[in-house]
């Protein structure tokens, strides 16, 4: 028994779904276009109901393609939702997806059939284009589920179009050229479908405008337009306004009150890689290999070159000699104490190319430690670490506004991917170039990075009569500062002919040239092959082991379609 009772259940409640049906008796649009382009649509949709039905559905598309790559939004505003007898309907209303989605509610949409009165504007529907304007206009849509008896549109122009009108129309599934009967009479255009439409059969009016009956948009108004279709444009700016905002609080340098003049020795008690990073703000390889050189200056390291000769080829190696026990290191940096540390891991000997894979665990730290120096020194009001917290701020202060437009659906910021992604690498780019600006430095900080400067004027433009009246060993006590600002070969050239001696702490492989007359110029060669290949080592890791227009020359073409144009769309009923 349980089977016949269960089978009537379901056909009892089956039967109102049945019965339930609808189809559009008839569709007419009036449209007023304006001078300016601009235009008011009055869509008279008659519902022909059968069974109980709460309302209708009705959808536009307003995001269309641009030129270009770019995305061309229709700004549509809707004014009015009535009955057939001038009665407010109620509606809800949404964007999504490219489509604005109207949900409306029609009373005693039972057995009957019911006339729902949309009216909307529309400020940018019109063409504008090289040799004339064209209102190009999906009157019905083609998304509709269900057949339409009859589609029929009423476009009226301003006055002075009268006469200068001509107009086709297309009806059928999307794509369908069939024509449909138009009419220009003045200013009007009347266009109508001949036969029923199918399911997913639409009414497509396409109208040739000669110029100079419409006023074209202005430059402003269609930058506006553009704006407003592809708002990701705004956020270059807005990253610009966001960091340079954070710039201007907290990461201008003081004006030290000085100019740049020549110094003939560095900052007192500032060493190497600290005035090389004081300068850029950030420590760079130089500034690493820099601190080694120094300490072999100072009688800490002894630098000799090895020839590894072979079958076929030959390499450069180079020996790193510890000469000072950890007892000697009272007076050494923290850096200074750990890139000896690192360096010397495995006793008093290593070569630089035992470094590979293993130093650069060390290079953080090292950083670290050179700008931890600088900031106990007073140097930095806002130091490079804390500036990257700064840049990483004002990184989420450029995309959460956007982030929460686009979660929110009040904004598409992707409607147009290559607009999106020139528009994020500008951004990106322009986050990167301030990021590195953030930093600030104190007056003292100021002032001693324009005597580093002057420092390094000193170096550049020093000529043979200075050097002959200065200490001896000038040449060496301020090569590793030469190395860190990027200067040593133009300080090496300086003392050409002047220092006959060779450094003791760096012991060459081949000599110095000929006569083994030693030559700072050589020397400087061989120390750059060499801080070459140890910078190359201090950073080496080891490999991860993981895996158109429907009108051609003033007349018809077959380019137009039912489907194409502004507007369209379709709807439904609930």
């Amino acid at each position: 028994m349980r089977t016949p009772v269960a089978a009537l259940v379901l056909l009892i409640f089956s039967v109102p779904a049945w019965g339930r049906s609808y189809h559009i008796a008839k569709f007419n649009s009036n449209v007023h276009v304006d001078e300016d382009g601009s235009a008011r649509v009055e869509e008279q949709i008659s519902f022909a109901f059968v069974g109980a039905f709460q309302g209708v559905y009705r959808s536009i598309p307003v995001e269309y393609p641009g030129p270009n790559g770019s995305n061309y939004s229709l700004f549509l505003k809707v004014t009015r939702v009535t009955d057939e007898n001038g009665s407010a309907l109620k509606y809800e209303k949404h964007t999504k997806n490219g489509y604005l989605k109207l949900k409306i509610f029609v009373p005693d949409a039972v057995n009957a059939t019911r006339t729902v009165n949309i009216q909307y504007n529309v400020l940018n529907g019109t063409k504008f284009l090289e040799d004339h304007d064209e209102f190009y206009w999906n009157v019905t849509g083609n998304d509709w589920e269900v057949p339409i008896d009859s589609a029929s549109a009423a476009v009226f122009f301003p006055p002075a179009a009268s006469g200068q009108l001509r107009a086709q129309a297309f009806g059928g599934v999307y794509g369908s050229n069939n024509k449909e009967p138009c009419s220009v009479e003045g200013g009007v255009v009347t266009c109508e479908t001949s036969n029923p439409l199918p399911m997913h059969g639409g009414l497509t009016i396409d109208i040739y405008i000669p110029q100079g009956i419409l006023h074209h948009p202005g430059a402003l108004t269609r930058a506006g337009w553009f704006i407003r279709s592809n708002p990701i444009v705004t956020l270059p700016l807005w990253t610009f306004v966001v960091m340079f905002g954070l710039w201007w609080l907290k990461g201008r340098d003081p004006d030290p009150g000085m100019s740049v003049a020549p110094m003939y020795a560095p900052p007192d008690k500032m060493g190497p890689a600290e005035a090389g990073t004081l300068v850029v703000d950030r420590v760079q390889p130089q500034d690493i290999t820099a601190v080694l050189v120094d300490l072999a200056v100072r009688g800490y390291i002894k630098i000799a070159e090895v020839d590894h000769k072979g079958l076929l080829l030959s390499h450069k190696d180079y020996e790193l000699h510890l000469l000072k026990d950890q007892s000697q290191w009272k007076d050494l940096t923290d850096y200074e104490r750990t890139m000896l540390q690192q360096v010397f891991q495995g006793g008093a000997m290593t070569h630089v190319s035992e470094l590979r894979n293993r130093f650069y665990t060390a290079v953080p730290l090292l950083k670290t430690q050179i700008l931890s120096a600088l900031k106990q020194k007073g140097m930095y009001t806002l130091d490079p670490d804390s500036a990257a917290g700064f840049w990483v701020l004002g990184a989420i202060l450029v995309a959460a506004p956007y982030a929460l437009l686009q979660w929110m659906g009040v904004a598409d910021f992707f409607s147009s991917t290559v607009i999106a992604i020139i528009s994020i690498a500008v951004a990106v780019l322009i986050l990167f170039l301030f990021g590195r600006q953030l930093t600030a430095k104190s007056m003292l900080g100021a002032k001693t990075r324009v005597q580093v400067l002057g420092f390094e004027e000193f170096m550049n433009r020093v000529d043979a009569d200075r050097l002959k009246r200065m200490p001896p060993d000038t040449f060496e006590k301020y090569l590793p500062y030469a190395m860190a600002l990027g200067v040593e070969h133009r300080w090496a050239k300086a003392f050409e002919g002047i220092l006959q001696t060779p450094p003791s702490w760096y012991q060459s492989s081949g000599g110095w040239g000929p006569g083994n007359t030693f030559s700072t110029y050589l020397f400087i060669n061989s120390l750059g092959t060499m801080s070459q290949t140890a910078s190359a080592a201090f950073v080496a890791a080891p490999r991860s082991s993981s895996g158109s227009s429907g009108w051609s020359g003033g007349g018809f073409s077959s380019g137009g379609f039912s489907g194409g144009g502004f507007g369209g769309g379709g709807g439904g009923a609930f």
